[in-house]
């Protein structure tokens, strides 16, 4: 969660909303830099006895990435893969991701027996070396909303592409061209910066910069930036558009390769231990007595 203001989350201050403080300085004055409830510090991967369960795979991608036919995960990104499973991202960057929990936000429906109040959680996940997510659940109650927050975050981790400013020396800095992002009102762009000038932008882009392991960019933001969970996702379409831009270096002829889908199909045919222990599956055909079925006239072609 970011800094919150003197005022509390509405304060003078504007940390807790997710916006730009106005000038330079913390905007604490002499009150040190309070955390709040303390959910916003970075951890580590969550969770204690459903981890320790062994794995086993339901789709074809999970099997690969089990029986190590997949050996990284730019291979999955490489062919655009659908990743379904979260324990795929856990098995190539278990140990070096945190998620950090941006913001929870009561949200309420109304119904005839009254407001029905849930909560929504917003959780950033990132390795610090070209990989970030974003996350956004809502349940009804707050560890539920988290957890599968962290869930839907590892499932939507993307690639950063990383480049320099001036020189190629050293290793890659800052993002490799300007690249603009957008959800709702909110317009974030970022834009390569030289090294050592660090990120310049508001907190919430700045959390989300720093999970994907830019050093230093310059942003600039326009829009409603106090909605926090629009100035989040526009800062994530941002970084995940760093790849989707066809630079020069980029035009050199490609060799075709085989999905691997295709290069490992012998091995998905094969049947495996979980799947002669999964057993029958229940039928549900024909339909039961309240299933009411209608009947289309189908124009037979002589």
């Amino acid at each position: 969660m970011a800094d919150e203001g003197p005022g509390g989350p509405g304060g003078p201050g504007l940390g807790g909303r997710g916006s730009f403080r106005g000038g330079f300085g913390s905007g604490l004055r002499g009150r040190g830099r309070g955390r709040g409830r303390g959910r916003g510090r970075g951890r580590g991967a969550r969770g204690g006895k459903a981890e320790d369960k062994e794995w086993i795979p339901v789709t074809k991608l999970g099997c690969l990435v089990k029986d190590m036919k997949i050996k990284s995960l730019e291979e999955i990104y490489l062919f655009s893969l659908p990743i379904k499973e979260s324990e795929i991202i856990d098995f190539f960057l278990g140990a070096s991701l945190k998620d950090e929990v941006l913001k929870i936000m009561p949200v309420q429906k109304q119904t005839r027996a009254g407001q029905r109040t849930r909560f929504k959680a917003f959780v950033a996940i990132g390795d610090y070396n070209g990989h970030v997510g974003l996350g956004v659940k809502c349940s009804k109650e707050v560890a539920t909303a988290i957890r599968g927050a962290i869930i839907l975050a590892k499932l939507s981790i993307v690639p950063v592409r990383r480049g320099y400013w001036g020189n190629k020396i050293g290793k890659p800095h800052t993002v490799p061209c300007k690249v603009t992002g957008r959800c709702g009102s909110v317009l974030v762009r970022l834009i390569p910066a030289p090294r050592g000038t660090g990120i310049v932008s508001a907190p919430v882009p700045k959390k989300l910069l720093i999970m994907a392991g830019i050093d230093d960019c310059y942003t600039s933001a326009r829009g409603c930036t106090a909605t926090l969970g629009n100035f989040a996702k526009t800062t994530f379409d941002a970084i995940s558009k760093t790849y989707s831009y066809l630079t020069p270096d980029l035009w050199k002829e490609t060799v075709f390769t085989k999905s691997p889908y295709q290069e490992f199909t012998d091995h998905l045919v094969k049947p495996t231990p979980e799947s002669l222990f999964r057993g029958p599956r229940l039928q549900l055909w024909p339909p039961h007595k309240g299933f009411y079925t209608r009947k289309i006239k189908v124009n037979q072609v002589c």
